[in-house]
């Protein structure tokens, strides 16, 4: 690689560069800043994330590949990109007070996030799988000390090696699916794989090698049948890191997704065939699993692996308007995952962690706007009109009709019906119930931004779904 080539590499991926380096800073400045040490880390990894986003966004519309073809800065990883900013920067307003009451407010904590971050950003930007492979391990690696910075509990050393072992599980598969790939078709970049066999992308080999490849990736998902993790981490991990795993991390696996999807080889094979059922029997799972529940942190896993479940709908569908839709629900997702997991954190004061469903009882008695708040959420979530959360669950109904899956898109629409109980039945419980206890909220100003944002975020795509849908329909084939 010479200078020039190695120069145009570095300015494509020069926000994944300002944010690996920004947090080797950090990790150092961690160790020398003594006074108020939290809120300058806190400050400097928002300013890290903030120039990485207006690196990323400043020459939006254009295609530039980087290192031999294994990375590209394109209108599609730009949008992933702006998912994994917004999440990382909410995760960061919500640590603030979190973090100094669990005591878990040290250097390490921001610098992972940071490292994490930029995983993630490489898995959206990454066209060949051995770097996809680089910024998935980058974000896993990560995501399992993160489960356990609670080192004192017993639950959170449980969750992170559970993670551990069942992600080296999945890793294993992956790479046995390039090893796959990379021994019928000579090569690993995704663009050159159907150039390569250049003949019945229906060959049962090739077939076989898809399915170990998104069977490795439908655990960063939470899809089933690698599932299993997403409950306990989401119970045992700090809940900033579960607001934070339910949809970064869970992002940046279906742009994985999707980039493989986009791929003739794959799309001209029967591999849609393998994710419809994956997508019915994870749908199925998190939605009757979620009824039993009793726990918050618990229930919001399960629902997650129910909405993993309807979003894999939408690359069945496939086609630039299905894939579309999954960009779009995402991007809904995460405004209303974050702001309920907002509420969740808020509650949290002294010995009162805000994990029990049924603490919430008579919640609109006393604090009126905040259950308001958690009603928006909660019926975004279960797909009620006219949220955003509905318009999310439309326009995936819309492609699978379109593309001729009307079965699947009546067991979507029978599934969410059943998904939509357990949410109405807070929502019950909220309203309808008289409180058990006294309330008191802890709303410093970071939570309230953040609950702000969530909010506008969702009314604002509710009212203007077209737009945001186009938006993602630009990003898939735009460049």
């Amino acid at each position: 690689m010479n200078a020039a080539t190695l120069y145009q590499s570095a300015v494509a991926s020069l926000p994944e560069i300002v944010v690996i380096t920004g947090a080797c800073i950090l990790l150092i400045l961690g160790q020398l800043v003594r006074k108020r040490r939290e809120d300058v880390l806190l400050w400097a990894s928002v300013a890290v994330v903030a120039i990485a986003a207006l690196l990323t966004l400043m020459p939006a519309g254009e295609v530039r590949t980087a290192y031999a073809g294994m990375f590209v800065a394109d209108s599609f990883s730009v949008f992933f990109k702006s998912i994994f900013y917004l999440t990382t920067l909410l995760t960061f307003l919500l640590s603030r007070r979190y973090a100094a009451l669990e005591g878990i407010g040290s250097s390490e904590y921001y610098v992972l996030l940071l490292f994490t971050l930029s995983g993630m950003m490489i898995m959206a930007s990454a066209t060949d799988l051995l770097s996809i492979y680089v910024g998935l391990e980058l974000t896993v690696l990560c995501t399992y000390v993160l489960t356990g910075f609670l080192r004192h509990e017993r639950r959170s050393n449980e969750a992170a090696l559970k993670y551990v072992i069942l992600g080296a599980v999945s890793t294993g598969i992956f790479l046995y699916g390039v090893s796959l790939v990379y021994g019928l078709t000579g090569t690993t970049q995704l663009d050159a794989m159907a150039a390569a066999v250049a003949g019945d992308p229906r060959d049962p080999g090739l077939l076989l090698a898809v399915v170990f490849i998104v069977a490795g990736l439908v655990f960063k998902v939470g899809a089933v049948p690698f599932h299993m993790w997403v409950p306990d981490v989401y119970e045992g991990a700090p809940t900033t890191i579960t607001a934070f795993m339910s949809v970064g991390p869970k992002a940046a696996g279906f742009a994985v997704i999707l980039r493989v999807f986009l791929n003739p080889l794959v799309a001209g094979s029967d591999a849609w065939i393998v994710v419809a059922v994956i997508a019915v029997v994870t749908m199925a799972l998190g939605s009757f699993v979620a009824l039993v529940q009793d726990n918050f942190k618990r229930l919001l896993a399960y629902s997650s692996i129910a909405h993993a479940g309807f979003a894999l709908f939408g690359i069945v569908a496939g086609g630039a308007d299905g894939i579309a839709s999954v960009m779009l629900y995402l991007l809904i997702y995460a405004f209303m995952n974050l702001g309920i997991f907002g509420i969740v954190i808020m509650m949290r004061n002294g010995a009162f962690s805000g994990e029990v469903i049924e603490d919430y009882a008579g919640f609109a008695r006393s604090h009126a706007v905040l259950a308001l708040l958690m009603l928006l959420y909660l019926f975004s979530l279960a797909g009620i009109p006219p949220t955003a959360g509905f318009f999310a669950k439309f326009y995936v109904l819309v492609a699978l009709v379109e593309r001729g899956f009307v079965v699947l898109a009546v067991i979507a629409v029978l599934l969410s019906a059943v998904a939509a109980y357990f949410y109405i039945r807070i929502v019950m419980l909220i309203y309808m119930r008289e409180p058990t206890r006294a309330f008191e909220p802890a709303l410093p100003p970071m939570v309230r931004a953040t609950l702000a944002v969530t909010a506008a975020g969702t009314i604002g795509i509710g009212l203007f779904p077209a737009w945001f849908l186009q938006l993602a329909q630009n990003a898939v084939f735009g460049g």
